[in-house]
């Protein structure tokens, strides 16, 4: 894993360019970590799109896919982000030893079981009210971030609600990176709002 201190999340929904374009600019604008959600393509779009990217991302940047293990695996992504209720860790280290495995958190406790079945990081959120994922529930605040820190020692992505308004306070909290998707994705340069989050991202750890 390299360093996740932005963690961009593609929306084929919000996206004004296109998710390949989204990627490929976020990637030219410093990004290393990128994730796939993708909800209502079938398997085979959904694969050769996520190959396309995996090319985009060889090298540069850590391509992880939300949910689906037979896209990761069609696809050679470096790994995959779960939430509650999607296949277990257990499933995917046996699929794919190596692979990074993200998990969505709400607390503490529910950090260090992930960690503990084998997680790579954790999400965590939403930190702030979200329109992209409307099923997220309430927000779990800043505070929880410091929590969640002290209860394990993989890196902590904060997710849910975050833009460069707030980007920094998430920073502030204890976060070792944030996931930002509408302020990118559905923005009019993902290539400056991508540099904008990473140049407030990078001030705000030398504060």
């Amino acid at each position: 894993m390299r360093n996740w201190d932005f963690y961009m999340v593609t929306d084929s929904a919000l996206s004004k360019g296109g998710v390949l374009n989204d990627v490929g600019q976020a990637i030219s604008a410093g990004c290393t970590a990128v994730q796939y959600r993708e909800k209502s393509l079938p398997f085979e779009k959904m694969a050769m799109e996520a190959k396309a990217i995996a090319a985009l991302c060889k090298g540069r940047a850590d391509f992880i896919v939300n949910d689906h293990l037979d896209v990761m695996l069609a696809s050679g992504a470096d790994g995959i982000h779960i939430g509650d209720g999607d296949v277990a860790i257990e499933e995917i280290k046996k699929a794919a030893p190596n692979a990074i495995i993200g998990v969505s958190v709400r607390s503490a406790k529910e950090a260090k079981d992930a960690q503990d079945k084998g997680a790579s990081y954790v999400g965590l959120g939403p930190v702030f009210p979200t329109s992209t994922k409307p099923d997220a529930g309430l927000p779990v605040g800043l505070s929880e971030i410091g929590s969640v820190k002290k209860a394990v020692t993989i890196p902590v992505i904060a997710i849910g609600g975050i833009n460069h308004s707030n980007v920094a306070r998430v920073i502030h909290a204890g976060a070792d990176g944030a996931a930002m998707i509408s302020a990118i994705v559905a923005s009019d340069g993902v290539f400056s709002a991508v540099s904008e989050a990473k140049r407030i991202i990078n001030e705000s750890r030398r504060v």
